[in-house]
């Protein structure tokens, strides 16, 4: 397995411990009626998000972040491992995506500014990279 899909594969763990944290969080300060029935915002009072503690409401947002760099990053690994780029560089991009994201939680969960804005751009950097790499 290249480096790329390993850290893919690490990346794709991560985003279940994240899905796990804000579950658990939510679960923690929400009934469970709330938690455990289907949802619907206006039986709820509003929606989940809406009703969860200021960090609690950041873990789920750090989350769905993640879904959506998780793509970006699934298109670079796809890109650079089908086309037979992988290389040092490539490598070390994808490590540094993941080290950012793992980053990123504590980041967004904690409010750090500007250090989760300036984390997220690395993550994002990263993968730019690795899909210019691959089209050199």
């Amino acid at each position: 397995m290249t480096p790329e899909l390993t850290a893919l594969a690490l990346a794709g763990l991560l985003q279940v411990g994240q899905i796990a944290l804000m579950s658990v969080t939510a679960n923690l300060e929400l009934p469970s009626g709330k938690t455990l029935g289907p949802r619907d915002p206006q039986k709820l009072g509003g929606p989940l998000i809406d009703q969860v503690s200021p960090r609690t409401g950041r873990i789920f947002r750090a989350m769905n972040n993640h879904f959506e760099g998780l793509i970006l990053f699934t298109l670079a690994v796809l890109v650079v491992t089908l086309g037979d780029q992988s290389t040092p560089l490539t490598a070390t991009c994808a490590w540094i995506y993941l080290a950012a994201r793992l980053a990123y939680v504590p980041a967004y969960a904690f409010g750090w500014v500007p250090w989760r804005s300036l984390i997220w751009l690395t993550g994002l950097a990263a993968t730019t990279t690795m899909l210019i790499a691959a089209l050199i």
